[in-house]
């Protein structure tokens, strides 16, 4: 099996069965995030313990990339303290530009690597991190905040 297909079984296995879906009460933040481009939708709620995050999950509905970016990313992060979901955020990011290549630390990741080929669908696999990022700042203010549609830039 090469590995664009293994890659793709990862993301249509995490699409079919999403892990750590659901909503999370109580919940120390929460944040909703759209891509209008592509109708995505999903709403991230997280639990902290300290500086790291305890547990999140996320609800919502949309591409299969972006169904599974969730659920890989939830997989990811969960136990990292905040810095070090900042540094997978960049990592993740690069890689999903183009910038960055996949690195064995990325694990499951990893299989994002190929949503680079089509620069639309960026937007939908990076939604779910910008989304996680405000859940982590309305943690921290004690205030929603809602989530734009993100930028590829």
């Amino acid at each position: 099996m090469e590995l664009t297909d293994l890659y793709r079984e990862v993301i249509l296995d995490h699409n079919r069965h999403p892990r750590n879906f659901g909503h999370l009460d109580p919940a120390d933040g929460h944040a909703d995030g759209h891509n209008p481009l592509c109708g995505d939708r999903l709403s991230i709620t997280l639990r902290n313990a300290g500086d790291r995050l305890e547990e999140l999950r996320f609800k919502g509905n949309g591409c299969a990339i972006s169904m599974a970016s969730a659920s890989l990313m939830t997989e990811a992060v969960k136990g990292l303290r905040h810095d070090e979901v900042e540094t997978l955020f960049q990592q993740v990011h690069g890689l999903l530009t183009g910038t960055a290549v996949p690195t064995a630390d990325l694990g499951k990741l990893a299989a994002l690597s190929g949503v680079r080929e089509f620069p639309v669908r960026v937007k939908c696999a990076s939604l779910c991190w910008h989304t996680l990022q405000a859940a982590l700042a309305d943690a921290a203010s004690g205030h929603a905040a809602p989530v734009e549609p993100v930028s590829t830039e």
